[in-house]
């Protein structure tokens, strides 16, 4: 909503919003940009009476502004319609979905087509992201060209548009990274999951393509009926974008990760990045293939994503503080966070790792996925987990309970500890870190702020230390 507010902008709207209560770096966007976020939602936000309101997913009847735009009929649309309408119509749409990924893929995509655009300007491309891509500083970009990039959510449109919002957004060509299940306050298990995701591969014209990482059944069953040919990238033999000979490198004051990529059975080129992760490997390698088939050539890839910085919220630095590194990551899944602490392992491998975690995302918030959560969570050295947050609005036979994730962890080995909140949380670990440990917080959301508490508790413990130690 924050991306399109600033597209909007860029097209001479005046623009106003409201939230219940906004958070970096979303909130830090907006401000730069100049709109003025009202908090919390109220009737009167909507003086003087805007030409239309833009209604988001998190939104539904009772909400004061809803029901005023109800009762006064004033015109109204969601943001999925509304993106496609303004800005993707009549432009090759290219699109990344998938339960993992898209935000990260997304932005690569977008910095591999900036990079191109050096030296061919009709490349620079036009993209919404669900992030602030660091290389760019924003989540959006609009110029004259034909090229629109755009992150493919799952999740439903509006309390009006129940579908998926990525059916708006009509893919020419379409990354599909992962595919499971998530979402469990809409979906009612994988097959729902599945069927958006196979109604999105109907939407690709035969003309187009779809990169489909071959790694997942769930993926390989999703794109099986597609009417446009299909590619897959990952790490197997019969990848028609293979990856293969994953190293990390380490150098004076960097860790690179590179590898190299094979198409059609042959070398197709090496690429480095200044990532972690397997996962993130396979994204740029989804990107790197998509941009390749889309006539961007190889070296122009190699340069983007050897400049490639990350996405806030993804595996984001927030402090170094007495040999101490906070590391803050944009948890929802537990897949997420077992790749999230798989590729923390593979840079700080001698560390003592934390993994902090607020369980917030609708998934998380529900015990659907609880052995799954404790299975990732045993690959930290010690777990501190805070409450579910809001868990009074999850059904009581739905809710996932902290304490069994806690008994569980420390039945196998991994001391764990439930704790009421961010300050709770601060006031324990803060005291018992040590020079070389890793803290990994883990949330969507703003976790009461507990990304500038810990840091600022730290900085008091370790005076001598305190200059110059944040990094974001």
């Amino acid at each position: 909503m924050a991306s399109l507010a600033g597209l909007l902008q860029l097209q001479g709207h005046r623009i106003t919003g409201s939230d219940k209560a906004a958070y970096p770096p979303m909130s830090d966007l907006l401000r730069a940009l100049g709109i003025a976020v009202m908090e919390p939602y109220a009737a009167t936000n909507l003086d003087p009476l805007p030409d239309l309101v833009v209604i988001g997913n998190a939104l539904s009847r009772g909400n004061p502004e809803i029901e005023r735009v109800l009762d006064e009929r004033i015109p109204f649309t969601s943001m999925a319609a509304l993106l496609h309408d303004e800005f993707i119509r009549g432009r090759s749409s290219l699109v990344v979905a998938g339960t993992h990924g898209k935000t990260t893929t997304t932005s690569m995509l977008a910095w591999i087509f900036q990079t191109a655009a050096s030296e061919v300007s009709a490349l620079e491309p036009s993209f919404l992201i669900g992030g602030v891509a660091e290389n760019f500083g924003t989540s959006f970009q609009l110029r004259p060209t034909r090229t629109f990039i755009v992150e493919g959510d799952e999740y439903d449109t509006a309390f009006f548009d129940k579908g998926p919002k990525f059916l708006h957004y009509f893919p020419d060509a379409l990354i599909l990274t992962h595919v499971e299940f998530d979402h469990a306050d809409i979906y009612a298990g994988l097959e729902a999951v599945k069927t958006a995701f196979k109604r999105l591969v109907n939407l690709v014209p035969r003309r187009g393509l779809i990169l489909a990482y071959d790694g997942s059944d769930n993926v390989t069953e999703c794109v099986a009926r597609a009417f446009c040919p299909v590619e897959n990238y990952g790490f197997s033999d019969t990848a028609n974008w293979r990856l293969r000979n994953l190293r990390y490198e380490t150098g004076a004051s960097s860790q690179l990760m590179r590898w190299e990529v094979w198409h059609s059975g042959a070398l197709w080129s090496d690429f480095e990045m200044a990532l972690a992760g397997e996962h993130n490997a396979l994204n740029a390698t989804a990107a790197a293939a998509l941009a390749a088939t889309q006539g961007i050539g190889v070296e122009s890839i190699r340069t983007a994503l050897a400049s490639f910085k990350s996405v806030k919220r993804r595996l984001e630095v927030r402090a170094r503080i007495a040999g101490v590194t906070v590391v803050e990551d944009f948890a929802h899944h537990p897949t997420a966070i077992r790749e999230t602490l798989r590729a923390v392992r593979s840079i700080y491998s001698r560390a003592r790792l934390w993994a902090i975690l607020e369980p917030r995302s609708n998934t998380l918030r529900r015990k659907v996925l609880a052995v799954e959560l404790i299975e990732s969570l045993r690959l930290a050295d010690r777990v501190v987990l805070a409450g579910v947050f809001q868990q009074e609005r999850i059904p009581e036979a739905e809710r996932l309970h902290p304490e069994e994730v806690v008994s569980a962890l420390n039945e196998a080995g991994t001391p764990a500890q439930l704790l009421a909140d961010a300050d709770a949380i601060v006031d324990a670990v803060a005291p018992r870190v040590e020079p070389g440990d890793l803290i990994v917080i883990l949330s969507n959301g703003g976790f009461d702020g507990i990304y500038e508490k810990l840091p600022a508790r730290l900085r008091a413990r370790f005076p001598d230390s305190a200059a110059g130690t944040m990094h974001t």
